[in-house]
């Protein structure tokens, strides 16, 4: 197994969803969450690449938990998400995925977020974030 870059540590927040995808990683910055895997057999689709909807719901993790923190808040939701896919993520490369904020509101958060395979861009993502209410 490759050497997990350093800050990287087992994501700290589990679900149904993610668990055939484990292990993922997370780094947790002061001002948003990265999250990161080493592609294997279990993200790939029947082409042999990383699938693209796994880099969405990822893209949506990473998004969500970090407008949390932005917000203060926890349980947010999603009110839109879109990606583009600029290009494919192979099996056995490092995915990691990073978040920048558009805007921060007091219960809205605007987010954007590239999705790197071995440090090169393979998707951008955009999403709104609200309180739940």
């Amino acid at each position: 197994m490759a050497t997990i870059p350093e800050g990287f540590e087992p994501h700290f927040r589990k679900s149904p969803l993610t668990d055939p995808w484990e292990p993922l990683y997370s780094k947790r910055e002061p001002e948003s969450v990265s999250l990161g895997f080493m592609a294997g057999q279990q993200h790939t689709n029947s082409r042999g690449f990383v699938h693209g909807g796994l880099l969405t719901a990822l893209a949506d993790n990473a998004m969500g938990l970090s407008c949390g923190i932005q917000l203060e808040k926890e349980g947010l939701v999603t009110l839109s998400l879109g990606i583009d896919f600029l290009s494919t993520a192979q099996r056995d490369q490092w995915i990691e995925i990073r978040t920048t904020f558009t805007k921060v509101g007091k219960s809205v958060c605007f987010a954007q977020s590239f999705v790197y395979a071995d440090g090169k861009p393979v998707a951008r993502a955009n999403a709104t974030f609200a309180v739940r209410s």
